[in-house]
Order: C-alpha cells, then sequence, then structure tokens
C-alpha cells in the first residue's frame, strides 16, 4: 500500500442552515468512518481560516492565506491505497462534491532517512 493525500477545497455554503451543516457533517463522519473500517484511513483534520506565509529568502511573514474561499485548502486526509488510481477511485465517495468543491490527490514521496 501506498500513502496519498486529499486536499480539500471549497465545498462549503456559508449560506446553508444549521440543519444542512449538520446534514453534511454527518456525511463527512460517514465517509471517513468508512474509508477507516476498510483500513485506508491514516489521518486527517480540518483547517482553520487563519494562519501565516512565510516567503522568500527573508522570510518575510504576513497573514494569510490570500486567495478565494473556493480555493483555500480547508483540510485534508493521508490514505493509503494500491495506487493512484485506487486512490482516485476511494475519493469519489467523498461528500465535498455535492458541493460543488475539489478534492486533489496526491501521491506522498517516500523518502529515505
Amino acid at each position: 500500500m501506498e500513502k496519498f493525500m486529499y486536499l480539500f477545497r471549497g465545498g462549503m455554503d456559508p449560506n446553508a442552515s444549521p440543519e444542512a451543516m449538520q446534514a453534511q457533517m454527518q456525511k463527512w463522519q460517514n465517509w471517513m468512518q468508512s474509508l477507516q473500517k476498510s483500513n485506508n484511513l491514516v489521518a486527517g483534520e480540518p483547517l482553520q481560516n487563519s494562519g501565516k506565509q512565510l516567503n522568500g529568502s527573508k522570510k518575510v511573514v504576513t497573514d494569510g492565506p490570500f486567495i478565494e474561499a473556493k480555493e483555500m485548502v480547508g483540510g485534508y486526509l493521508i490514505v493509503n491505497a494500491k495506487s493512484l488510481d485506487d486512490a482516485v477511485e476511494l475519493a469519489k465517495g467523498c461528500p465535498i462534491f455535492e458541493s460543488d468543491g475539489k478534492l486533489e490527490v496526491r501521491p506522498i514521496q517516500k523518502m529515505d532517512m
């Protein structure tokens, strides 16, 4: 098995009712539990909307991120899968697509240390 990272962008409706938001969160929990039961889920967390960014050789620190909300990474998961294609298939069950969100699947590079 190889490790892959899922990066989640967008997919949140700020105008959704509390009930709709709760229902969406339940779908996320169900999907993540199914990944856990199949031994594909390694780790993951949602990210807050605030942060800092360091830039260039002088390491200039700015508040951030400064991108459109639909392009901001809102969270990540690390999953085990047989291949990139398998990781993509697992990702298709993600509830983010119900809200026009994006899910990027990236292989994690193995490093010898």
